[in-house]
């Protein structure tokens, strides 16, 4: 296993630390209640325990679902921490602090000890303790989704409660809100409220805007057929549509939808269902069918389908950084964003790629941050650390003692 080296001066890291801290410290404090709708994290999102770092403290979540191993590993130091072995898990997914193991008998959560707290201007970096937290209420087929003061939990029937971001940071997992109806998808917190999807019978889905108590402050007039997938960027929430993609933004307390059509006739098998991007970046990747992946440039308002070979997995970080995919035959393949032009291929690093399928089985995906990807290989029991802005090179290999068939990345 290879192991990051720091060569950052340790004084001026440890200064800019300090400095954003007291640029910070004017700033709103938290709020007890997630149920305000002025609701925030507490003061740069520090809580008891952590540490404040001077750069990202990336760890990936990694589970085996045939054995029910997991295990936490540490981007900085190359450590690999174990965890509590959790059975019949069949999805993983994350908040950027919190793993959330999803199964049948419900969903458990951990807490990865890494997180970032975005200001826009600038963030703050943090690292605690890994800690086992409990089980979310919800039952199986929920959807969890956070932001620094909230996490909301939707069930499959469509009832949401939400959850003070604080208590899982503590270890506990209080008693939820709920909130009022039932939703046609998760709802999703964003700019200290809650963006859902209501349905009235067979109609499309319209957008809500509530606070953080549930209670209705807008309805922006926009409609979402067959809704399905979605992710927060800079430039607000995206939902997708059967006809492209929702995109829901907030300017000084006023929100506004706006349509992202796909510009041509797009079929159900090829929709976007499933976004993947770099946090903090406003272009959007998902799967195009079999052999394309859609790319969406949320800034420009502008669809872009790359043809590529069988696509297993995809991810990008953005403007100047390429789509990188993972296709059958196992090699990584760069493709350039603006022209759509494949611009280097990686040797074969998967023997193994199963496409398409959940839990054991599950394909293996692009985490993508900063500087770094990372792709998971189940079969060959490993992980690969990709400098996507180096021809693909993969920069370092973590070898594990168990299968990690789902994979994702928090402290971002």
């Amino acid at each position: 296993m290879f192991v990051r080296r720091n060569v950052t001066p340790l004084v001026p890291a440890l200064l800019s630390v300090a400095l954003l801290s007291a640029a910070c410290a004017g700033q709103d404090d938290a709020k007890s209640s997630p149920n305000s709708a002025s609701s925030s994290a507490t003061p740069h999102g520090y809580v008891e325990g952590a540490t404040e770092a001077a750069e990202q403290q990336s760890r990936l979540l990694l589970s085996d679902p045939g054995t029910g191993d997991t295990r936490v590993l540490d981007l900085i130091t190359g450590k690999l921490h174990d965890t509590a072995r959790r059975a019949g898990v069949t999805a993983l997914t994350t908040d950027g602090r919190f793993g959330y193991f999803h199964g049948a008998d419900g969903t458990h959560v951990l807490d990865s000890g890494a997180w970032t707290v975005d200001h826009g201007d600038h963030v703050h970096y943090y690292s605690a303790k890994i800690k086992e937290v409990g089980e979310l209420p919800g039952g199986p087929g929920a959807s969890v989704r956070g932001d620094a003061g909230v996490t909301v939990v939707t069930t499959a029937n469509g009832r949401a409660g939400v959850h003070s971001r604080a208590d899982p940071g503590k270890g506990a997992l209080g008693a939820p809100d709920r909130l009022p109806g039932t939703y046609a998808g998760p709802v999703v917190p964003y700019a200290e409220h809650l963006i859902g999807l209501t349905r009235d019978g067979d109609a499309p889905a319209k957008v809500v805007v509530l606070d953080r108590s549930g209670k209705r402050v807008a309805t922006p007039e926009a409609e979402c057929e067959d809704p399905e997938g979605d992710a927060v960027t800079r430039r607000g929430v995206v939902l997708g549509c059967a006809d492209g993609a929702l995109l829901v933004h907030e300017d000084d307390g006023t929100f506004t939808a706006e349509k992202i059509p796909f510009g041509e006739d797009v079929p159900k098998t090829a929709r976007a269902t499933e976004f993947r991007h770099r946090p903090g970046s406003t272009t959007l990747t998902a799967p195009a069918g079999t052999d394309a992946v859609h790319v969406l440039d949320v800034t420009e308002r502008a669809w872009k389908r790359i043809e590529t070979g069988p696509v297993v997995a995809a991810n990008t970080a953005g403007e100047g950084s390429p789509l990188v995919v993972l296709e059958a035959d196992g090699a990584l393949h760069g493709y350039d964003l603006s022209t759509g032009k494949e611009t280097t291929v990686t040797e074969r690093l998967l023997k193994d790629v199963p496409e398409g399928a959940t839990g054991e089985a599950a394909a293996p995906v692009i985490e993508v941050d900063r500087s770094r990807a990372y792709l998971n290989d189940p079969a060959g029991r490993r992980v690969y650390e990709i400098d996507y802005n180096d021809d693909l090179r993969v920069a370092r290999t973590f070898d594990l003692d168990i299968r990690p068939s789902l994979m994702v990345e928090t402290g971002r």
